[in-house]
C-alpha cells in the first residue's frame, strides 16, 4: 500500500508551482498554462456535499477531494505524471482512481477513503488492463470493464461479500460498462460484437441473479451466467451505421428506464428505453444539433446539452409535460455540466477568448482557485467554405496587431471523432501572441455536424480530412488572411497523423510541420496499439492490414515520407499506447536516411502530458522550430 494523506489545497495560491512574482514576469502564453484551473466537481449521489475534481495547482494535474459542508480540500493523488481518472462511491466514503504507469493507460483501480488514508487495490484479483468503464452500486456492487490484447473486452462483477470478481462478459471486439441501475440489479453494457467500432449496441443483463463464472469461463459474447434482460442494436447486426450510447439509468430504485443516445434521425438525440418492457419513448426536441442528456437527481427531468456549430447550450426537459426550458449560459462552450439535488446546474464554461470557469445557475462561481488568473485571448470568427463533401466549418483567430496576410497555423484536432469549438485553448492563444493567425477545421469525420459528416471518414482515411483542410487553406490564402509562404500544419494525436500525411501528400503548400504523438507508420501502429484502437482502425479502413493492405498503405504517412519537403518537428511519448513509439521511430529513420530537415523530442509519458512545465516545454520547442524556419518571433523573443 502507498500512503496518500496530502493536505494540499487546490484553492490555496501558496501551493502553485510558480510564485506570483515569477508568474507575473512570464510571457502571457506561459501564464495561460500555469494559471491554476479546476475541472467541474463530481459529487457523490447520496452525499452531495462530497466532491472530487481535477486541478493543476501543484504543476501537475491531480485529483482533489472537496467537502462542501466544511470547505475542506485535500490532494488525493500525487504521481510524477499526474492522475485524472477517478470517481466517488455513491455514499461518498471512498475515492476510486485509476493507477497506470507513466501515462501508458494500463493499470488497476485503487481506492482511498474520502477523508484520506492508505490506497489499496479496489478489486483484488483483477490484473492490470486498459480501462473499459466502471460502475459502483450503493450496496457495494462493483462492475469493472477491462480491455487487453490477450482477452479483448471483458466485464467483471464483484458482489458484496464475494471473495473475488466473476467475469460476466467477454468478446474480441470493443465493449465496456455503460451503467448500473440505482438498485444494483441491472447492468448496461455497450458493445460492438457486430464489428463496427463506431456504432455500439446495448445489452442489459441482470446482476442480482448472477451465478457468474471464473475469469476464463465466459465464451465470446457470453454473459457468464448472468441473464440477459434486453438487447438494442440499431446497426441490425452491423448492416446499418446507427450507433447507441448509454446515458444512464433512472435515478430511482426499481425504475428500469435507461436514458439512451441514438442516431436514428441523422444526429445524436436522447430517448428513454424501459429495458423491462421494451418500451421506447422518443424525445423529439426541436434542436438542430447533436443532443446529449443526463437525469436530474429526482428523475423528473433531463439536463439537455445541445451542441451546434461549435457552441453549446443547456436546456431542461420535463419528462411529464414535455416542456423544454433554456438553462441560461453565456455564448461559448459548456465543457461539462451536472444538475444538483436542489435543481441548480453547475457547469464548466469557456470561450476562445475567456478562460474556463465553473459556474452555477444560481449566479455563483462554484470553485475558483485563487491566485493569478490566465490572460484572456482572442475571439474566434466562423468561416464556412465549400468543400468536396459539403460546407466545411472553420474557426479562425487573427492576431491582435497587424494586418494580413499573416503566418498561419492550421491547428488540426485529434479524434478523429471530435471537433474544435469556441472554447479556451492555451496553445492556439500562444500562436496568436506570436503574430500568427490560427485556423481550426472541423473536417469530415468530426463530430457535431450530423452522422453523415462523421461517418464520411471511411476507407480513404486521412485523405478525406486533408481535402477539407485544403479547401479552407485555399480560402485563407485568397481572402488575404494567410501568407502562402508561411503556412504551418500542426496537430496532436489524429491531428499529428494528418500533419505528417499532409506534409507528404501536399508537399508544396506547407512551410513547416509540427506533429505531436502522431500515427506515422499505420501498419506498425496497428500492430502495437491498444486493442480498442485496432478495432476502430478495422472499422475505418474496412479490415486489418492483412485484409486491406492497399488502404493502409494509401493512408499511411510512411508511404509519402520521401515526398516531404517542409521541416518537421515531432513530439513523441515513449509510453504512448495509442500512437506507439516504434512506428514513429520508423518514420523518423526514413527522414534521417535522406537528410530531411527534422527534429524529434521524446518525453517520458504517454499520449500527452499532465505536467504543466512539460506542456510549456513542448510548445516552446514548436514555437522556436517554426521561428527558425519562417523568420517569425520565437518563444524566447
Amino acid at each position: 500500500m502507498t500512503e496518500s494523506t496530502q493536505s494540499t489545497d487546490a484553492t490555496d495560491s501558496s501551493t502553485s508551482s510558480t510564485s506570483n512574482k515569477d508568474f507575473a514576469e512570464a510571457p502571457a502564453w506561459e501564464r495561460r498554462f500555469r494559471a491554476p484551473r479546476v475541472s467541474l466537481p463530481e459529487w457523490a449521489e447520496d452525499a452531495p456535499d462530497r466532491s472530487l475534481f481535477v486541478s493543476n495547482a501543484t504543476g501537475t494535474f491531480e485529483l482533489y477531494a472537496w467537502d462542501r459542508a466544511t470547505g475542506g480540500q485535500r490532494q488525493v493523488t500525487d504521481r510524477p505524471n499526474g492522475t485524472t481518472d477517478g470517481t466517488l462511491s455513491p455514499d461518498g466514503t471512498a475515492i476510486w482512481w485509476f493507477a497506470d504507469s507513466d501515462g501508458d493507460e494500463f493499470g488497476v483501480w485503487m481506492r482511498q477513503p474520502f477523508e484520506g488514508g492508505a490506497d489499496e487495490p479496489a478489486v483484488p484479483g483483477l490484473d492490470a488492463s486498459y480501462s473499459a468503464g466502471l460502475a459502483l452500486g450503493r450496496d457495494g456492487t462493483v462492475v469493472v470493464g477491462r480491455s487487453t490484447d490477450e482477452d479483448g473486452s471483458t466485464v467483471h462483477l464483484l458482489r458484496p461479500g464475494a471473495e473475488a470478481p466473476v467475469e460476466i462478459y467477454r468478446h474480441r471486439e470493443s465493449a465496456g460498462v455503460g451503467d448500473l441501475s440505482r438498485d444494483g440489479s441491472l447492468i448496461a453494457i455497450e458493445h460492438t460484437e457486430h464489428g463496427d467500432a463506431m456504432h455500439s449496441a446495448i445489452r442489459v443483463v441482470r446482476a442480482d441473479s448472477a451465478s457468474g463464472s471464473t475469469s476464463d469461463g465466459a465464451s465470446d459474447g457470453a454473459s457468464g451466467g448472468v441473464p440477459v434482460v434486453a438487447e438494442l442494436d440499431d446497426t441490425k447486426g452491423g448492416t446499418e451505421e446507427l450507433g447507441l450510447s448509454v446515458l444512464g439509468f433512472a435515478p430511482r430504485a426499481g425504475d428500469t428506464r435507461l436514458l439512451v443516445g441514438h442516431q436514428r434521425r441523422g444526429r445524436w438525440e436522447p430517448m428513454l428505453w424501459d429495458v423491462a418492457t421494451g418500451t421506447e419513448t422518443d424525445l423529439r426536441l426541436d434542436l438542430p444539433g447533436d443532443v446529449s442528456a443526463e437525469w436530474y437527481p429526482d428523475g423528473s427531468g433531463l439536463l439537455i446539452e445541445h451542441g451546434y456549430e461549435a457552441r453549446t447550450e443547456l436546456w431542461r426537459y420535463d419528462i411529464a409535460t414535455g416542456a423544454l426550458v433554456r438553462v441560461e449560459t453565456p455564448a461559448g462552450t459548456v465543457l461539462e455540466a451536472t444538475a444538483r439535488p436542489d435543481g441548480t446546474v453547475e457547469y464548466l464554461w469557456s470561450s476562445a477568448a475567456v478562460p474556463p470557469v465553473v459556474r452555477s445557475t444560481d449566479g455563483s462561481v462554484v470553485l475558483d482557485p485563487p491566485g493569478p488568473k490566465a490572460p484572456a485571448s482572442i475571439a474566434v470568427e466562423d468561416v464556412w467554405v465549400d468543400g468536396p463533401g459539403g460546407r466545411v466549418h472553420a474557426l479562425v483567430q487573427r492576431p491582435a496587431a497587424g494586418e494580413g496576410p499573416f503566418p498561419t497555423v492550421f491547428e488540426v484536432h485529434g479524434g478523429p471523432t471530435w471537433h474544435d469549438s469556441d472554447a479556451f485553448a492555451s496553445a492556439p492563444a500562444a500562436w496568436l501572441d506570436h503574430g500568427y493567425a490560427v485556423v481550426r477545421v472541423n473536417y469530415r469525420g468530426s463530430t457535431g455536424y450530423g452522422r453523415e459528416w462523421t461517418d464520411a471518414l471511411k476507407h480513404r482515411v486521412g485523405l478525406i480530412e486533408l481535402e477539407d483542410i485544403a479547401a479552407v487553406r485555399e480560402w485563407a490564402v485568397t481572402s488575404g488572411l494567410a501568407d502562402p509562404a508561411k503556412l504551418v500544419l500542426s496537430g496532436g494525436s489524429w491531428g499529428g497523423y494528418l500533419t505528417l500525411l499532409g506534409l507528404g501528400t501536399q508537399p508544396d503548400v506547407w512551410a513547416v510541420g509540427l506533429a505531436a504523438v502522431p500515427v506515422a507508420d499505420y501498419v506498425t501502429a496497428y500492430e502495437d496499439e491498444m486493442e480498442a484502437l485496432k478495432a476502430l482502425d478495422r472499422t475505418l479502413l474496412g479490415g486489418s492490414p492483412e485484409e486491406v493492405p492497399e488502404r493502409f498503405a494509401a493512408s499511411s504517412p510512411l508511404t509519402y515520407v520521401d515526398q516531404v519537403k517542409a521541416p518537421v518537428h515531432i513530439v513523441a511519448g515513449v509510453n504512448d499506447p495509442r500512437c506507439p513509439i516504434r512506428q514513429i521511430d520508423n518514420y523518423v529513420d526514413r527522414l534521417a536516411a535522406r537528410g530531411a530537415v527534422h527534429e524529434v523530442y521524446r518525453y517520458d509519458a504517454g499520449h500527452g502530458s499532465l505536467v504543466v512545465e512539460e506542456r510549456i516545454k513542448q510548445l516552446r520547442l514548436d514555437l522556436d522550430f517554426a521561428a527558425r524556419h519562417l523568420g517569425t518571433p520565437g518563444a524566447s523573443a
